[in-house]
């Protein structure tokens, strides 16, 4: 149907003219701006908050149309495009890193940190033979659920097992059992650290009477 209409795959981004709603520039809300408040974010009149002209929305993919499909949760999407192996391999490295839960057309702005690192490390696992990299990480296991951990920490070792080095800023137990190399920073928090207490295996900081991860790690199955 888009075909026969002239559509072309410009028509169903919300980043460029033709297909979008103009009048909300494809955001599906309007921004007013209150000098002494804060910012007001109304639906927009025009699309509904559908961020599509109507001609637009009349065109459907298997029973959806474009605002109906990015509002599926990416683990929804893997189900609705299951017979689109170019699409699902993208979609189960998002659910393989515990971003499930996301869905297709939420902004960027909208991510946590913790999110937006998770899809950059999706990226590059995107990116074939990638080789002899250096990936730095602040906390990307912030909000996650224990599954959603361990998968992550089986998505990190397949970059290691591919050649590259992955240094992770990190409090989570879970993950600094896994490390290969631990450097305690301490003895406190803020302008009472900086200094490295300790550094070595998981194994061996458990060994070390300053580290307070050492001392934790002592109770975790290593």
């Amino acid at each position: 149907m888009a075909k026969s209409l002239g559509y072309d795959a410009g028509h169903f981004s919300f980043n460029t003219e033709g297909g979008r709603c103009e009048v909300c520039k494809g955001e599906g809300f309007q921004k007013f701006e209150m000098y002494f408040f804060e910012d007001l974010f109304i639906k927009c009149e025009e699309c509904g908050g559908k961020r599509y002209k109507r001609e637009v929305l009349d065109v459907t993919y298997n029973g959806k149309n474009i605002h109906e499909v990015l509002e599926l949760t990416i683990d929804d999407a893997l189900e609705f495009f299951a017979d689109t192996p170019s699409v699902t391999r993208k979609l189960r490295l998002m659910s393989s890193v515990g971003l499930g839960y996301l869905k297709l057309g939420q902004p960027a702005t909208t991510l946590s940190g913790g999110e937006a690192q998770r899809l950059k490390i999706c990226a590059e696992l995107g990116v074939a033979n990638r080789t002899d990299y250096l990936y730095i990480l602040d906390e990307p296991t912030v909000g996650l659920h224990a599954d959603d951990v361990k998968k992550l920490i089986r998505v990190l070792n397949n970059l290691v097992d591919a050649g590259n080095t992955v240094m992770l800023v990190e409090h989570n137990l879970d993950v600094i059992k896994c490390a290969d190399w631990i450097i305690d920073l301490g003895p406190e928090g803020g302008e009472q650290g900086g200094e490295i207490i300790a550094e070595g295996t998981p194994e061996a900081i458990t060994k070390q009477k300053r580290s307070y991860t050492g001392l934790y790690l002592r109770h975790v199955n290593l």
